[in-house]
């Protein structure tokens, strides 16, 4: 789905084997003097301890039973054997004690998984970002500010390939057009990939991904900042959402360019719940991330620390049990996530301040 995401983010348990040296004797006409003993290797070290969820910094503030109803509404993503094992281990929970308590929801973590930090190449914090799925206006024919279109994907289009620039596509945009809205709300709803769209009408539609014009995701925020069009700590996705509203047309549109990448979009009946990530699975909103899957799993349980964030607006901290669920463009690496955080204007004026150094431990299934 996203823009965003993960990285799409293993215990490595150490079992080291007592190495035996045996010595082969030859027979000759002259016996020979035998050779000295070799040293036996030390003693091989014990199996690493599991290391239980409740070492994890801040687990005992976590909602254990929210954090255990996101999990069963979505763990059936998960592909790997023990880990679905858990998955219905938790769904059996659900049906055999009414309720789950909090603390039955904590020991089922504590009892099913260990965990395993994630790690940087050079051992230093990650990225945490953020992402929603926006709600805006739209038009179903141009007039006044409603003058940019949303596109649907070019016939015959195939994953991969390399289209024109944006700039090029809004210059001499295709025919299919799904709607109209304005330039600043297009572009916020391709950067995070889908989105919701109000018309004129009251009527209601989800603008779901269709296709891409293969070319790179490139952030506006920092060449701003360098611009001098937005102070460093003061380009939060809705300080630039708002200083293109405020520039709309040629200059704003000239910014916007700044990103090559462009997305293509199908109009979805609004089901008035919440997108499906990557993993074909609706996001459980402040429950979900993005990651990189070169690094992590679609179903992966997942603590995510982070705190420090320095953009005007952002909140202290963020930490917590997510699911692996989604990717993005933009998310790479071991310690990259991007939190998914609902739908709608409060959610994604929360997630544009969202970008706090990352700490992240995977929580491994027990078989």
């Amino acid at each position: 789905m996203r823009r965003v995401a993960p990285a799409r983010f293993r215990l490595a348990a150490v079992l080291a084997g007592l190495a035996l040296t045996l010595a082969a004797c030859a027979t000759a006409p002259t016996p020979a003097p035998a050779p000295p003993a070799e040293p036996m290797p030390p003693p091989a070290a014990p199996p690493a301890a599991a290391i239980s969820p409740a070492s994890l910094p801040g687990w005992n503030e976590e909602d254990h039973l929210a954090a255990f109803e996101a999990w069963t509404q979505v763990c059936g993503a998960a592909r790997d054997p023990a880990a679905q094992a858990q998955c219905e281990r938790a769904r059996d929970l659900q049906r055999t004690s009414r309720p789950v308590t909090p603390s039955l929801a904590r020991a089922y973590f504590e009892t099913g998984f260990t965990v395993a930090p994630a790690k940087t190449d050079d051992g230093g914090p990650g990225l945490l970002t953020a992402y929603f799925a926006p709600e805006y206006e739209a038009r179903r024919a141009p007039g006044g500010e409603f003058d940019a279109p949303v596109l649907a994907a070019p016939a015959g289009w195939t994953r991969g390939q390399t289209l024109p620039e944006r700039a090029q596509i809004e210059a001499d945009p295709p025919t299919g057009i799904l709607a109209w809205m304005r330039a600043e709300d297009l572009f916020f709803l391709q950067i995070q990939g889908s989105g919701y769209l109000t018309f004129e009408d009251g009527s209601r539609a989800r603008a779901a991904y269709a296709a891409d014009n293969g070319r790179p995701f490139v952030g506006i925020a920092r060449p701003m900042a360098e611009q001098g069009l937005l102070p460093p700590n003061g380009t939060s996705g809705e300080a630039i959402r708002a200083w293109l509203a405020d520039h709309r047309g040629p200059e704003a549109r000239a910014v916007m360019g700044l990103n090559p990448r462009y997305i293509f979009f199908r109009l979805d009946p609004d089901d008035g719940g919440h997108p499906a990530g990557a993993a074909g699975v609706p996001l459980p909103a402040r429950r979900a991330i993005a990651v990189d899957p070169e690094n992590w799993r679609y179903g992966d349980l997942v603590w995510i620390e982070a705190d420090g964030g320095n953009l005007v607006g952002a909140r202290g901290s963020y930490r917590g049990l997510v699911t692996a669920l989604d990717t993005g463009s933009a998310i790479r690496g071991p310690v990259r996530a991007d939190l998914y955080m609902g739908r709608g204007r409060q959610a994604g004026e929360e997630a544009g301040a969202v970008r706090h150094p990352l700490r992240m431990w995977r929580l491994v299934p027990r078989g």
